[in-house]
């Protein structure tokens, strides 16, 4: 066989799928419930649903910030992370969340347009419940919420029994980490639950 030219490469369907439509699949045939997620240049799909642990702490802290006070706090929903020219960079689904506000009718258009996914600049505050090593969640997530300027970002880790919470996005990845022993007080920043 004679080939006097290059093969073409296969194409790079990661890279020509909308990931928005991507994990809507992925859901659509999964046999459990499942919420993957989008970051790094892949998708992210977990290995198992969330056990009864993991919600109960996630809900244990949403009731928490509630009885704080805190507004806008919720757990279910999904956030794009979009560059200057409307490429998706990231699709992630917090445990939890509070919100700069409620909702607008932008807001509810963009879901529209991204089913499934608000626009991440809605988010003051994300929280992970890190489950297995918490890679995942001490690594890439870390990069993606400082990268789109979520202002505080709390991770409560399990398996080493530490909350930690990561504040100041302006400096790479966030210029502030706090860390304390589960059942401590995890100190916030101000508004979320004191100075």
């Amino acid at each position: 066989m004679n080939v006097d030219h290059e093969p073409e490469p296969e194409p790079d369907l990661l890279s020509q799928a909308q990931p928005v439509a991507m994990l809507a699949r992925y859901e659509e045939v999964s046999p459990m419930p499942v919420r993957p997620e989008y970051f790094g240049g892949a998708v992210h799909v977990p290995l198992s649903p969330p056990d009864f642990w993991h919600s109960e702490t996630a809900m244990g802290l949403l009731l928490q910030l509630r009885a704080a006070g805190v507004a806008h706090v919720g757990t279910g929903n999904g956030y794009r992370f979009a560059d200057p020219g409307g490429g998706t960079v990231a699709l992630v689904g917090p445990d939890f969340y509070v919100l700069r506000r409620k909702p607008t009718v932008v807001d509810e258009a963009h879901y529209q347009r991204c089913p499934g996914w608000y626009a991440i600049e809605l988010v003051a505050m994300v929280g992970e419940v890190a489950s297995g090593d918490g890679w995942v969640e001490s690594g890439p997530k870390l990069c993606v919420y400082a990268a789109a300027g979520v202002p505080v970002y709390v991770v409560i880790d399990r398996r080493s029994r530490t909350a930690h919470c990561h504040a100041d996005p302006s400096e790479a990845p966030y210029g502030t980490h706090t860390m304390v022993d589960l059942g401590e007080p995890l100190p916030l920043p101000a508004p979320f639950l004191g100075d």
